[in-house]
């Protein structure tokens, strides 16, 4: 599955319609047999509640969540991802750095035009179920250990508590 926001939608991103047209194209050469387990989906962005339940579904269901960013903030998509336990395959670029140690929770991939790089990393994962299940849970381990709110609201008490023994 291949999916991403209805480019309709996305004002930031000039290239998406012309992007997802080639997507499309590449997909209607693909033999019939490929085709009928290979699917491309636009993911409504106007209705916030709609679009979280439609990827929470997708990453739920996922063997791997891949996030081939150029440039990206935090990368709250690596985030929710390893919530679920689910192994992480993504380029090496802003907070997704800061998420996933390459080989603990995800694979790292250093250059986001390096297509081969990206096939061995799910061919990596697919090949070695144990490890795909070990970086997921792992990667769930991490979130729960340093980015849910409640970690925030104790490191919090842990300041207030020395700022005012001081």
């Amino acid at each position: 599955m291949l999916a991403g926001p209805d480019v309709s939608s996305v004002t930031d991103d000039p290239e998406g319609a012309e992007v997802l047209a080639e997507c499309r194209e590449a997909w209607g050469r693909l033999p019939p047999a490929v085709q009928a387990r290979t699917h491309l989906a636009s993911i409504p962005m106007d209705d916030v509640d709609e679009n979280a339940i439609i990827v929470n579904a997708l990453q739920r269901h996922a063997y791997a969540v891949v996030q081939k960013s150029l440039v990206e903030g935090f990368g709250l998509t690596v985030t929710e991802a390893m919530w679920k336990a689910r192994p992480m395959i993504a380029t090496a670029v802003g907070g997704i750095q800061d998420q996933i140690v390459d080989g603990r929770e995800g694979i790292l991939l250093r250059d986001p035009a390096d297509l081969d790089a990206a096939a061995a990393a799910m061919a990596r994962l697919l090949d070695h179920p144990g490890e795909a299940g070990r970086m997921g849970a792992a990667g769930r381990d991490r979130v729960r250990d340093e980015y849910l709110g409640d970690r925030h609201l104790l490191q919090y008490a842990e300041l207030f508590e020395k700022v005012v023994m001081r």
